[in-house]
């Protein structure tokens, strides 16, 4: 097997080698094989281990195992206790869940302070196989059947191309000690049940399962290539993104694609958002309905689609003294005494100093807001103004008006009021720019 890993590693992760790297142990066979292996292959190594507190004093065992596995090969060892069980009630999620998301939280974390490339685990080839039959009986799609990634952003499995059977012959040959977790055994998780009832009668009908399993995922893998081939170049078509980041996508064009319920899901699966059914809904509804992942929004807004992350909104505004140079947050302005009015620019506003009176303020909208528009007669409410101009409902939320005392002066970027305009009776001006 060692050969055939240096061979691994030298064509897929070459750069492993030279790279810093944490490598997840648990005291198992699986990891601390890894561990023995990378240690052949890698110099800068450093070892992570998570305590669950799920099994008593066995718990505290594996601990100290891998501590003192780390001092023998002289690699640093870094650790954390866990209340596993009182996260998972917290947050209403299973224990293998908690388990998980404290575990990669953690690893992350580590990354970041160490300032570490990667980060290895020890799943092998029955873990992929396990993952891939649990996210059938779920229901999933193309993704879920890919089972576990060999490489996701920064987190890599190099054992994955080998079996169980192989990490447990290489560890017997080789004097390899381990922990045995006897949890591994209980079938009240589903993995082990998995692990324990359906696979085994999966080999018994075909004793080249893995093999079989192995030509399942690269003919799988060939079709997800295809389809982010097709889905990148329907993206080119369909999407159009603003210099503020946000995403717009075309309602018509969607539509006129044979498959438009699985062509958006493809396009904004990334996102977060994993509900095929919603999008497709959401295609068909009324403007101003919105859909929300974890980390963004998206807004039915007339013939598009928006999508944008989500932030959140500064409602009661800054106030500052007529006389500062510059604020910084929640917008860039600067702001300086000037003699004469420039070019227009909708960036750009000169006021006549004499009629504002006290300190400004830079805020969101609100309800009952009205302005008296340059260049009209009457006041106008800005609400009004943002349905004349077309504002989608994130373009509203985007935008800041500068204003004195309850008057708006300015809808920054937008829109300038009458009553502070520059005039022939002028003597002061000052000039305010928002600054990208």
């Amino acid at each position: 097997m060692l050969e055939n890993f240096d061979k691994h590693l030298k064509e897929n992760f070459p750069l492993l080698q030279t790279r810093s790297l944490l490598l997840a142990i648990s005291g198992g066979l699986d990891s601390v094989v890894m561990l023995h292996l990378m240690r052949k292959y890698a110099k800068n190594c450093t070892i992570a281990h998570c305590n669950f507190q799920l099994r008593e004093t066995e718990s505290d065992l594996d601990a100290l195992f891998v501590k003192n596995l780390g001092a023998s090969m002289k690699i640093p060892v870094v650790s954390v206790n866990f209340e596993t069980e009182a996260y998972a009630d917290e947050y209403k999620v299973s224990i293998q869940m908690a388990a998980r998301k404290l575990r990669y939280d953690w690893f992350q974390k580590v990354k970041k302070e160490r300032n570490i490339d990667f980060i290895l685990t020890g799943h092998h080839k029955e873990d992929a196989l396990e993952t891939f039959l649990i996210n059938l009986t779920r229901g999933t799609g193309l993704d879920g059947l890919l089972g576990i990634p060999e490489v996701n952003e920064s987190t890599v499995r190099p054992l994955l191309k080998f079996t169980r059977d192989e990490i447990f012959d290489f560890a017997k040959k080789n004097n390899i000690g381990w922990r045995e977790d006897q949890s591994n055994k209980s079938i009240k998780y589903i993995r082990n049940k998995v692990r324990h009832k359906i696979v085994p009668v999966l080999k018994e009908l075909n004793p080249s399962l893995l093999k079989s399993f192995g030509n399942t995922l690269e003919n799988l893998q060939q079709s997800q290539l295809l389809i982010q081939d097709r889905i990148e170049n329907i993206e080119e078509q369909v999407v159009t993104k603003e210099a503020s980041g946000m995403l717009k996508i075309d309602v018509k064009k969607i539509q006129a694609l044979k498959n438009p319920k699985a062509h958006l899901y493809e396009l904004l699966k990334s996102y977060g958002f994993n509900s095929s059914k919603e999008l497709a809904q959401l295609l068909e509804a009324q403007a101003g309905k919105q859909l929300f992942s974890k980390t963004h929004r998206l807004l039915k807004n007339r013939g598009e689609l928006l999508l944008i992350p989500i932030e959140e909104l500064q409602e009661s505004g800054l106030f500052f003294p007529q006389n500062s140079s510059k604020i910084i947050s929640p917008i860039n302005l600067s702001l300086e005494d000037t003699s004469k009015t420039g070019a227009f620019q909708e960036n750009t506003a000169y006021l006549d100093k004499n009629l504002l009176k006290g300190d400004l303020c830079v805020r969101k909208w609100k309800k009952g807001d009205y302005f008296y528009p340059i260049g009209m007669t009457g006041k106008k409410k800005v609400s009004k103004y943002f349905k004349d101009e077309k504002f989608s409902l994130f373009e509203k939320e985007k935008t800041w008006l500068l204003c004195n005392g309850d008057a708006v002066v300015w809808i920054i970027g937008k829109r300038l009021d009458e009553r502070f305009k520059v005039s022939e009776k002028t003597t002061r001006i000052l000039k305010i720019s928002l600054k990208n």
